[in-house]
């Protein structure tokens, strides 16, 4: 049985990284959107660039989330990290001296691709470093990411009235850099492999037994050798239902977000006639309602195999918070329907802990994080234009958010699929013979 270490011991660089990468993943994304205004105020910004920077995060996370693994696989996992967050620094600092809106879109592109990469290699970082503390590691990463989303809209607007919009904008680049250096000093230093984990039994029979055991942490036992990941093993994932139960769990999820910051602020607006102020106070109460979930979710799941019952929570909240948006909003009660549809947010730390501890090694762990991320992110990337187009020719949000609950309904029966508590590898051997 895996036997646990002192989280710091021998891997304080390897908890550096992956917390500071984690916070430039939101960062990065959430620092722009509150400071258009001032962005336009030195040129213009079309309503059509402001659309294709909007839906160019999914659809770079997607394109570079299906690249990753293949750069992975020839350079290595920490050298990867470091050139993914060296990339979003890089672009974070061009799009704070653009000088026009077709800079600022390819700028905000280079961020998001190096934003998709990290996307991908953090779980199977945490898989790597981190096998005895996987519950652990996952809960400080995505309360780092859940921070990483509400913070930069607090602070972006106070920094640009301080000392404008460029500085506001690439002040954010800081953490990136920082999070590429725990990486880099690793290569440099030689100190890239990942700490032994005791194990009183035999490597692959504890795989095996793990599958059904209490604690989903023992899925990682014996010395953890990291190989790269390779066609072959995403090859095999297509055709695996628990993959592709995982990447609707996490679409599901991308989907509720990217609609939600896009048009969240407009139908609480005409459902309850709020100000725009107090609707930007709704669309961060929709993101805060991720913070209690990614403290909890990882050791809900990895403690008590809480899969099934939190996908539960999330779509019920999910559906219950649209019904109210519908058919009972008012200035008052919009504040509990937008609470509870944010609890949506659980998907998000539950798909994240679904590709950690559903795959056996740090290679199955990249090959399922990059297919579970693009499938997700094309799936997600549809709806924050469909919800548009549907609004536009209905002329209200009765027919857009119908369509959202449906999405939530469809998601039902493979969350239930995803709660199997069995690794891809022992799916495939059940189906196919040795993985």
């Amino acid at each position: 049985m895996t036997a646990p270490q002192p989280l710091w011991r021998g891997r304080v660089l390897a908890v550096l990284g992956i917390l500071l990468c984690a916070f430039s993943l939101r960062s990065a994304v959430a620092s722009l959107s509150p400071l258009l205004d001032y962005v336009a105020a030195d040129f213009a910004v079309p309503t059509a660039i402001v659309g294709l920077i909007g839906t160019a995060p999914p659809v770079c996370f997607a394109i570079f989330g299906l690249a990753t693994p293949l750069f992975e696989r020839r350079f290595g996992i920490e050298r990867v990290t470091a050139v993914a967050l060296l990339v979003i620094t890089a672009g974070l600092v061009l799009r704070g001296v653009s000088f026009g809106a077709v800079p600022l879109l390819l700028t905000s592109a280079l961020i998001f691709a190096g934003v998709g990469m990290g996307n991908i290699l953090v779980p199977p970082l945490v898989k790597k470093y981190f096998p005895d503390r996987i519950g652990m590691m996952l809960t400080l990463y995505t309360t780092a990411m859940a921070l990483s989303t509400f913070l930069p809209p607090l602070v972006a607007v106070p920094i640009a009235d301080a000392a404008g919009w460029r500085l506001s904008l690439g002040f954010w680049g800081v953490f990136a850099l920082a999070g590429a250096l725990p990486w880099i000093l690793m290569l440099v230093t030689g100190r890239t492999a990942a700490q032994p984990v005791p194990s009183a039994r035999p490597t692959e029979p504890a795989y095996r037994d793990a599958a059904d055991s209490a604690d989903p942490a023992e899925l990682s036992t014996g010395p953890i050798v990291t190989t790269p990941a390779s066609s072959r093993v995403f090859a095999r994932l297509v055709r695996l239902p628990l993959a592709w139960a995982i990447a609707v769990v996490f679409g599901t999820s991308s989907t509720m977000a990217y609609v939600s910051f896009a048009w969240l602020p407009a139908i609480v607006t005409d459902a309850a006639g709020v100000s725009p102020a107090v609707a930007g106070l709704l669309l961060s109460l929709f993101a805060v309602m991720g913070l209690p979930a990614s403290l909890l979710v990882p050791v809900l799941v990895v403690r008590f195999q809480a899969t099934r019952a939190l996908f539960a929570v999330a779509v019920s909240c999910g559906l219950i918070g649209v019904a109210g948006l519908l058919f009972w909003s008012d200035a008052v009660t919009i504040w509990l329907w937008t609470g509870l549809f944010g609890l949506v947010g659980i998907l998000f730390p539950l798909a994240l802990v679904l590709i950690s501890i559903r795959a056996r090694t740090p290679e199955s762990a990249v090959a399922l994080s990059s297919f579970v991320q693009s499938s997700g992110y094309v799936f997600a990337a549809v709806f924050p234009l469909l919800m548009g187009v549907l609004h536009e020719t209905t002329g209200g949000w009765t027919i857009p958010l119908l369509v959202i609950a449906a999405v939530l309904v469809v998601a039902i029966p493979f969350g239930l699929v995803a709660g199997r508590r069995r690794t891809v590898e022992d799916e495939w051997e059940r189906r196919h013979g040795r993985w």
